[in-house]
Protein backbone atom coordinates (compact mmCIF):
# COMPACT_ATOMS: atom_id res chain seq x y z
CA UNK A 1 0.00 0.00 0.00
CA UNK A 2 0.38 3.55 -0.47
CA UNK A 3 3.09 5.11 2.70
CA UNK A 4 0.77 7.99 2.61
CA UNK A 5 -2.13 6.59 2.51
CA UNK A 6 -0.75 4.14 5.70
CA UNK A 7 0.43 7.13 7.32
CA UNK A 8 -2.93 9.40 7.18
CA UNK A 9 -4.74 5.90 8.44
CA UNK A 10 -2.58 5.81 11.29
CA UNK A 11 -2.93 9.80 12.29
CA UNK A 12 -6.67 9.12 11.85
CA UNK A 13 -7.23 5.54 13.85
CA UNK A 14 -4.36 5.83 16.40
CA UNK A 15 -6.07 6.26 19.67
CA UNK A 16 -8.19 2.79 18.68
CA UNK A 17 -5.03 1.02 19.36
CA UNK A 18 -2.48 0.33 21.81
CA UNK A 19 0.69 2.88 21.61
CA UNK A 20 3.05 -0.60 21.32
CA UNK A 21 0.98 -1.43 18.13
CA UNK A 22 1.31 1.09 15.81
CA UNK A 23 5.06 0.80 14.30
CA UNK A 24 3.47 -3.17 13.99
CA UNK A 25 0.52 -1.86 12.55
CA UNK A 26 2.01 0.59 9.95
CA UNK A 27 4.65 -2.67 8.64
CA UNK A 28 1.50 -4.61 8.36
CA UNK A 29 -0.65 -2.55 6.62
CA UNK A 30 2.31 -1.45 4.33
CA UNK A 31 2.40 -4.96 3.52
CA UNK A 32 -0.94 -5.59 2.58
CA UNK A 33 -2.35 -6.16 -0.64
CA UNK A 34 -4.16 -2.62 -2.05
CA UNK A 35 -7.33 -4.62 -2.65
CA UNK A 36 -7.81 -5.03 1.26
CA UNK A 37 -7.99 -1.16 1.55
CA UNK A 38 -11.36 -0.40 1.02
CA UNK A 39 -12.62 -2.81 3.54
CA UNK A 40 -9.77 -1.39 6.10
CA UNK A 41 -11.47 1.47 5.47
CA UNK A 42 -15.04 0.48 6.28
CA UNK A 43 -13.59 -1.20 9.71
CA UNK A 44 -15.89 0.13 12.71
CA UNK A 45 -13.48 0.52 16.01
CA UNK A 46 -14.92 0.68 19.00
CA UNK A 47 -13.75 3.86 20.84
CA UNK A 48 -12.06 3.48 24.25
CA UNK A 49 -13.08 6.46 25.76
CA UNK A 50 -16.24 6.10 25.09
CA UNK A 51 -15.80 2.36 26.54
CA UNK A 52 -14.30 4.02 29.80
CA UNK A 53 -17.65 5.98 29.94
CA UNK A 54 -19.80 3.12 29.68
CA UNK A 55 -18.19 1.34 32.11
CA UNK A 56 -18.60 4.46 34.31
CA UNK A 57 -22.10 4.48 34.28
CA UNK A 58 -23.43 0.84 33.17
CA UNK A 59 -20.14 -1.15 34.15
CA UNK A 60 -22.14 -3.20 36.98
CA UNK A 61 -25.03 -4.19 34.64
CA UNK A 62 -21.75 -5.59 32.13
CA UNK A 63 -22.94 -3.04 29.17
CA UNK A 64 -19.08 -1.84 28.78
CA UNK A 65 -18.36 -5.63 28.32
CA UNK A 66 -21.39 -6.21 25.84
CA UNK A 67 -19.78 -2.72 23.94
CA UNK A 68 -16.52 -3.75 23.25
CA UNK A 69 -17.90 -7.70 22.14
CA UNK A 70 -17.09 -9.70 25.00
CA UNK A 71 -20.63 -11.26 25.06
CA UNK A 72 -19.79 -13.75 27.99
CA UNK A 73 -17.97 -11.70 30.06
CA UNK A 74 -20.48 -9.52 29.97
CA UNK A 75 -23.33 -11.87 30.71
CA UNK A 76 -21.19 -13.09 34.07
CA UNK A 77 -20.69 -9.57 34.90
CA UNK A 78 -24.60 -8.53 34.63
CA UNK A 79 -25.43 -11.75 36.48
CA UNK A 80 -22.98 -10.91 39.28
CA UNK A 81 -23.97 -7.73 39.33
CA UNK A 82 -20.34 -6.43 38.03
CA UNK A 83 -18.51 -9.06 40.38
CA UNK A 84 -20.53 -7.73 43.37
CA UNK A 85 -18.56 -3.78 42.64
CA UNK A 86 -15.14 -5.52 42.72
CA UNK A 87 -14.92 -6.01 38.68
CA UNK A 88 -16.38 -3.17 37.33
CA UNK A 89 -14.25 -0.95 39.57
CA UNK A 90 -11.25 -3.14 38.43
CA UNK A 91 -12.76 -2.72 34.81
CA UNK A 92 -12.44 1.56 34.72
CA UNK A 93 -9.09 0.74 34.60
CA UNK A 94 -8.43 -1.74 32.06
CA UNK A 95 -11.58 -1.39 29.71
CA UNK A 96 -9.74 1.27 27.54
CA UNK A 97 -7.04 -1.41 26.93
CA UNK A 98 -9.54 -4.37 26.54
CA UNK A 99 -11.21 -1.92 23.82
CA UNK A 100 -8.28 -1.40 22.07
CA UNK A 101 -6.81 -4.86 21.96
CA UNK A 102 -10.08 -5.96 20.45
CA UNK A 103 -9.88 -3.42 17.84
CA UNK A 104 -6.60 -4.99 17.19
CA UNK A 105 -7.95 -8.38 17.08
CA UNK A 106 -10.53 -7.17 14.75
CA UNK A 107 -8.42 -5.19 12.21
CA UNK A 108 -5.51 -8.71 12.10
CA UNK A 109 -8.57 -10.28 11.08
CA UNK A 110 -9.18 -8.11 7.98
CA UNK A 111 -5.56 -8.23 7.30
CA UNK A 112 -5.41 -11.84 7.23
Amino acid sequence: MDAQKVDTFIMTNGKYFPSEFIIPLREMLLNADDSKWALIQTIQYKDPTLALVISLVGGSLGIDRFFIGDMGLGIAKLITCGGFGIWSIIDWFFIMDAAREKNVSKLQMFLN
